[in-house]
């Protein structure tokens, strides 16, 4: 038997006795009693127990005569690999009590960024982190990279872009399915024999030349792993789908077709998800409705349909384009809430007095015509008091939703006004302008009423379950903020002449309000609301807990789009299912499905946001050589970032290249600092800068310092 193959069996041996320990809570048992467990009898296997077991290098001991226990319980760990840029990698145990454990680079056999795995853990000695070895891929993060195809004569290479992923990908010439070299492309890997540098894969799609914006735009969807396309069966269910409304579904639901209904939405929109209906009502008071797409009626459960709408999760909105949940037949045609059409709606009814209190509140299937379909700068100047068709409705709606959101800020609601950038593009995707949105009065009345669909929705379900067993519902939940993080945010806010008060959670957003409120405007706003965003938990879909503290709600829930959020979609099903009163559903499925669309919300947005760095690069390298100021939005050790003022795009000024001093960062005070002169830049300063380079495919920008 070759030493290779002795080790491996020893190895597999190793895991079988740990296994056996483990399950009897380690237990004291001698060589046979482990042998038996094992229905091993052979004198072979017996041996080679034997031996594992007196291997004082190994992981067991001798605690009696001839019986042996684990040396350290939970020598095996799972968890999640987490690389570094040096090759070596962290693996993150699911226990959450486990210390992350360093895997040097030999030792990770062949386990990629995000990867689940089965680490051996050594034991560790004193003042040393946790180390250990990879012993099985449980589960591959992903098996499909986009990158370049370098062709040579017998062979091509694959150059992933991942920066995390530190392997080429090894094509043969047959695999190259029509990719020529210097192309982008999708490269899967198929197989990575043991003991082999890299690993052996095909190219699945070419995306086209490098630089050309219909390849760079799907090789960011393809790397945060969203299809391209919509699988032919589920176009098909989706055609199957008629457009009209069969009879007998109106008995079956409250009309609203003649109550006045419109929708307010961006220009260049074409999935509507909501209406609002309003109408005086004889006592004085006004009804609101809140109407939602009733995407559940079209979408059945374990249909082609539903499964792809889950696996994506959401709709990803990149600079350029949409890429729907749901094929284009429902999200822009038989469930968007068009104008003059008879709409299947799910509906949030509210009687609002003058004061925007709640006084009667319904829930139900409901069909509707939309009036007119708004966008938001129409609805803006009624509100701005332009005489137009509907401004009487507009403008009362307008002061109830001004009511509805003192009264969150008062009950301790966090207001993140963050700028959105937005860019002027010609026919070929290039842009020609970078500009900041404006979020104005119309936005905000649509938000305000979907809060309050949503807040009490979820308020109704968790409150039906009340007295009975809980009914399993899924929120979306937000948690208080880190407490140190909090802490290191307010010194720094302090240093624009900002006080946060942390005395408690209502203190914390009174004066994070204030701030963000004295703040709007100014150059600093958005290094401030990004720092404050970032000492905030995120945001989640669980059915764990129902809360959300940046709104300052006690439940809350996604009710009002699920033309492009699955969780919606969920919401909706479990709502219509507890109005019939259905029993509770299984917890631990909808908590799997719930982390399910919390990662691919986050996907998502990593998606759009690598859009927008993109765009911004292809802006500045328009640009190299010109001067701009910006303020410090960043700081690392090798640099620090700078976002431009005038068009919000972000770039690097490498420390390497400020000249006049040795500079260092400082951590704790969010600065670097020269160690000879001590002059310091600062998160949050004005500086200078001129735009150096530009590298489109790692959508980066390099800036140089302009010292005066």
């Amino acid at each position: 038997m070759t030493a290779k193959k002795s080790n491996h069996i020893k190895h597999v041996f190793t895991q079988l006795l740990t296994d056996v320990f483990e399950k009897n809570g380690n237990k004291p048992l001698n060589y046979k009693q482990v042998a038996a467990k094992l229905n091993l009898t052979d004198q072979e296997s017996r041996e080679v127990i034997l031996s594992i077991l007196k291997d004082e290098k190994g992981l067991f001991q001798e605690v009696e005569r001839g019986k042996f226990q684990l040396k350290e319980l939970k020598t095996f760990i799972t968890g999640v690999v987490d690389m570094t840029n040096d090759g070596s990698g962290y693996v993150i145990p699911d226990d959450e009590f486990e210390e992350d454990i360093f895997i040097a680079p030999r030792k990770l056999r062949n386990a990629l960024h995000g990867d689940t795995v089965k680490v051996y853990a050594y034991a560790k000695s004193k003042g040393r982190k946790k180390e250990g070895e990879v012993v099985e891929i449980i589960k591959r993060a992903k098996v499909d990279f986009t990158g370049i195809i370098k062709v040579s004569e017998r062979f091509a290479f694959f150059i992933p872009d991942d920066r995390k992923m530190q392997h080429d990908i090894f094509i043969p010439l047959t695999d190259l399915n029509g990719a020529k070299n210097g192309e982008k492309a999708i490269a899967k890997i198929i197989d990575w024999p043991e003991g082999a540098k890299n690993p052996l894969g095909k190219i699945t799609t070419v995306l086209g030349q490098q630089g050309e914006n219909n390849t760079e735009m799907n090789a960011i969807l393809a790397e945060y792993g969203f299809p391209l396309s919509f699988p032919n069966a589920v176009e098909k269910e989706a055609n199957a789908i008629p457009e009209l409304i069969p009879e007998k579904e109106f008995a079956k639901r409250k009309d609203f077709r003649n109550v006045l209904t419109f929708t307010i939405d961006p220009a260049d929109a074409k999935d509507f998800d909501d209406a609002i209906s309003f109408r005086h009502l004889n006592n004085g008071n006004y009804e609101v409705g809140v109407h939602i797409a009733d995407v559940s009626h079209y979408v059945k459960p374990d249909t082609a349909l539903d499964k792809e709408a889950f696996e994506r999760g959401t709709s990803v909105y990149l600079v350029d384009r949409v890429i729907p949940m749901l094929p284009e037949r429902l999200s822009n045609g038989v469930c968007s809430l068009r104008p003059n059409e008879d709409k299947l709606t799910f509906s949030a009814v509210f009687e609002l007095d003058k004061e925007a209190n709640i006084i009667n509140q319904w829930f139900g299937k409901t069909i509707i015509y939309s009036d007119k379909r708004f966008s938001y700068e129409q609805a803006q100047e009624l509100i701005e008091n332009k005489p137009g068709e509907y401004s009487r409705e507009i403008l009362i709606l307008n002061d109830l939703a001004h009511q509805l959101r003192e009264r969150k800020f008062k009950h301790g609601a966090i207001s993140f006004e963050t700028t959105e950038v937005k860019f002027q593009l010609d026919e070929n995707g290039k842009p020609l302008g970078v500009y900041v949105k404006e979020r104005k009065d119309a936005h905000k009345l649509i938000e305000d009423f979907m809060l309050l669909a949503n807040r009490k929705v979820a308020e109704f379900v968790a409150k039906k379950g009340k007295g009975k067993k809980k009914l399993v519902y899924v929120y979306r939940s937000h948690d208080a903020p880190n407490e140190q993080t909090l802490l290191g945010f307010a010194q720094f806010a302090a240093k624009f002449g900002y006080k946060i008060n942390t005395k408690s959670d209502r203190e914390i957003a009174r004066s994070l309000n204030y701030l963000m409120t004295d703040v709007e405007g100014r150059k600093e706003q958005n290094v401030l609301t990004h720092l404050a965003i970032r000492s905030m938990a995120k945001a989640i879909y669980t059915t764990k807990k129902s809360s959300h503290y940046g709104l300052a709600f006690d439940f809350y829930t996604h009710f009002t789009s699920p033309i492009r959020r699955y969780p919606d979609v969920m919401a909706h099903r479990l709502l219509e299912h507890y109005l019939n009163e259905g029993p509770s559903v299984n917890e631990e499925a909808y908590e799997k499905m719930s982390l399910h669309a919390s990662q691919m919300e986050k996907k998502a947005a990593d998606a759009e946001r690598a859009s927008i760095k993109y765009k911004q690069a292809e802006y500045l390298e328009n640009n190299i050589g010109t001067i701009y100021n910006g303020i410090i939005s960043g700081v690392t050790e090798w640099g620090m970032y700078v976002e431009i003022i005038e068009n919000k795009c972000e770039g690097m000024v490498r420390l390497r290249e400020i000249t006049d001093d040795f500079y260092v960062l400082d951590e704790k005070n969010y600065c670097i600092i020269g160690q000879r002169k001590k002059k310091k830049y600062q998160l949050g300063d004005d500086v200078k800068i001129r735009v150096k380079k530009v590298d489109l495919s790692k959508r980066q920008i390099d800036f140089t310092l302009v010292q005066e």
